[in-house]
């Protein structure tokens, strides 16, 4: 979960956290007995395979033969909505970590993030940022962090369950009432698979409603032409959306039986062949491999059904890499290094693009994953002519995807206590898949009000 977006190309990414930072001494300071400099640096999601740590370690080594002053040491590092504001509060975060796009602004206004404008001004390629994307982590001229891996929101499918149910998996769903319908057939033909889910818990079921309300035309969050955000969840659109997992439920059946899935239990459950549809970050295949031994040439990838409205669009998000303001400089400036070494070079450099394609493939990750660009369609042109020789995906299996999402409105998420709008949501949608006479106008209501007296009370 993570500002209206220019369409560009897609490109190769790894999935994984963000450089973390250990605390070595304060600031002005950094180095240890040996003389280096010591950072501890994220490696992948809880729960990846072998190969895909081995694939981390393998760039770790690069960094630090390129970079023999640091010393990394890897940990694994996933952000949740629910327990990133306990740990923050409790002290438990590492010193660098990653944040979605809808939290870095609430963050760094908060001084959470560290200043880190000096040495992103350092970097050659400063100005070629998506200004649109870098806005996330800026306020006024200061950068706050370095965004990484945008993202649009599709519909995963598995294909090799659309052809158990006689559907053509060339031929995804293009609306919504085919999704319906789609998600019908394969239940009724397939046993014991859901056609269809959403997730419910986490705060991913707020973030998944709102996909869909996008993809209808509607908005969670307006602004007034006084600047003034006015929360607006119980709307026509968004009611119309909840009422489509109902009927699934309700009517069809066919959306399974387990309604408490967050982001890793419906990857777990699609990877499983539990479910054949849900909708999904663009650069969830990544994760998919690494976490849940999804076979590519298995896994379908569609643009998710818009409507032909003018407000209909796509919901885009992304990550941010940032700093802990308690960092001393000279791990403020290793971690930038890092950063620009693990997440910016494969982009922007032919040596790199290639070296890190080759050990994603070396050790059976995906490459060729589709995600939204940090600079320009140009520069993403031209990362994915260097890396063509390494891709490993079935390009045709998310041609619906990239086909489309060039021409597609692309939405930023609710930028007002985003999370906690999400949150109040979940219980919306689970109420809804579980209580088959639940009042969605009574329950939106409330999620209005009291988000609401969130957004009056900033300042």
């Amino acid at each position: 979960m993570r500002s209206p977006r220019t369409v560009a190309a897609v490109a190769a990414i790894t999935l994984a956290g963000v450089g973390l930072l250990a605390g070595c001494s304060s600031s002005g300071g950094g180095t240890s007995a040996d003389g280096k400099v010591h950072i501890t640096v994220a490696s992948l999601i809880p729960g990846s395979d072998k190969s895909a740590f081995k694939a981390f370690d393998d760039r770790v080594k690069e960094f630090e033969k390129a970079n023999p002053d640091i010393v990394l040491k890897s940990e694994e590092y996933q952000w949740t909505g629910p327990t990133f504001a306990t740990q923050l509060a409790g002290g438990t975060l590492p010193d660098v970590f990653n944040v979605p796009f809808t939290d870095s602004q609430s963050l760094l206004q908060a001084g959470q993030l560290a200043d880190i404008t000096a040495e992103v001004k350092q970097l050659p390629y400063a100005d070629k940022f998506n200004q649109n994307i870098l806005a996330v982590a800026k306020k006024g001229d200061k950068i706050y962090g370095i965004p990484y891996g945008p993202y649009a929101m599709g519909l995963s499918y598995n294909r090799e369950i659309f052809q158990k149910a006689g559907l053509d998996p060339n031929k995804p769903p293009t609306t919504w009432d085919e999704v319906r319908q789609d998600a019908k057939i394969i239940s009724q033909k397939v046993p014991g698979v859901a056609g269809y889910m959403q997730m419910t818990k986490g705060n991913t079921g707020g973030w998944e409603l709102t996909t869909t309300t996008y993809a209808r035309g509607g908005r969670m969050e307006t602004v007034g032409s006084d600047g003034k955000t006015k929360v607006t969840t119980n709307n026509p659109v968004t009611k119309e959306a909840l009422q489509f997992l109902h009927d699934m439920r309700w009517t069809d059946n066919s959306v399974g039986h387990n309604f408490l899935l967050d982001w890793s239990g419906i990857n777990q459950a699609f990877g499983a062949g539990q479910i054949a549809m849900y909708p999904s970050g663009s650069d969830v295949l990544t994760a998919l491999v690494q976490q849940d031994k999804v076979d590519p040439k298995n896994y379908g990838l569609t643009i998710l059904p818009v409507a032909s409205s003018g407000d209909a669009g796509v919901l885009v998000g992304g990550n941010v890499a940032a700093v802990s303001p308690k960092s001393s400089d000279a791990q403020r400036k290793a971690a930038v290094k890092w950063i620009d070494f693990y997440y910016m070079q494969k982009l922007l450099s032919q040596d790199q693009a290639v070296a890190d394609a080759k050990v994603l493939a070396a050790s059976n990750q995906p490459v060729g994953v589709p995600t939204l660009p940090v600079f320009d369609k140009a520069t993403y042109d031209q990362t994915l002519s260097w890396i063509k020789d390494e891709v490993n995906i079935p390009l045709e299996n998310v041609a619906p995807f990239t086909d489309k999402i060039f021409d597609a409105n692309l939405v930023p998420e609710p930028n007002k206590h985003t999370q906690e709008l999400y949150g109040a949501l979940d219980s919306v949608v689970q109420a809804v898949l579980t209580d088959k006479n639940a009042n969605i106008d009574k329950l939106l209501s409330t999620v209005d009000t009291n988000i609401q007296a969130l957004v009056d009370a900033d300042k």
